[in-house]
């Protein structure tokens, strides 16, 4: 039965990081603003929720390194840029905070699951995107401020929006991409849902 039990959470494992692969490859040519947008969420969220939050933090690694070489290989034009200014700060704050968002969710799923599986897997597709997003904003200013000065005076003259650094993040560089990772939810609580089901059964 361990054993059993072992070689399907590999087997769900390896599954899942493939998906990340492939989805986040694709994403990296799809584009709201200067940063590529997030396809990779909900894979990480399961597979969080399945196996627990360390293969959260695992899957959210993945992501992470799909995203750098995105980075190094100019599909995502604003992480290349941060790249180019500082390539190792680059690759820890895309791991980190893709495995910190794994991990967080399935931290999240575990503490509520039991009490509400809704709740939970809602919960975990909010935290997701805000960690990982949380952080890309907060290493933003730690160890990119001026580029982040730069790309923000460069809003304001092209739109004549005051130079609002709050404002800047929410139009810009959240924004839209933000939004379509928060409408994860609805898909990963439809797969978990199903898989819980099956396991009743």
């Amino acid at each position: 039965m361990k054993a059993s039990a072992k070689t399907q959470r590999l087997t769900g494992l390896a599954l899942m990081t493939g998906i990340i692969i492939v989805l986040q490859i694709v994403a990296s040519f799809i584009k709201f603003g200067p940063f590529t947008i997030t396809l990779a969420l909900a894979p990480i969220i399961i597979g969080a929720a399945l196996y627990g939050a360390g293969a959260g933090a695992y899957l959210g690694g993945v992501f992470g390194v799909v995203v750098f070489i995105a980075c190094v290989a100019g599909w995502d034009m604003g992480g290349n840029i941060l790249f180019t200014a500082r390539p190792l700060v680059t690759l820890i704050l895309c791991v980190v905070k893709g495995a910190l968002a794994g991990l967080a969710a399935g931290a999240v799923y575990r503490a509520l699951a039991q009490r509400s599986p809704m709740a939970g897997s809602i919960l975990a597709g909010i935290m997701c995107p805000v960690v990982n997003t949380g952080i890309f904003c907060a290493g933003l200013f730690a160890f990119f401020n001026d580029t982040f000065n730069e790309w923000m005076m460069g809003w304001v003259s092209s739109t004549g929006n005051e130079a609002n650094p709050l404002l800047y993040i929410i139009l810009v560089l959240v924004g839209v991409n933000f939004l379509i990772e928060l409408g994860i939810n609805p898909v990963s609580y439809t797969h978990l849902r199903a898989h819980e089901t099956c396991a009743d059964l």
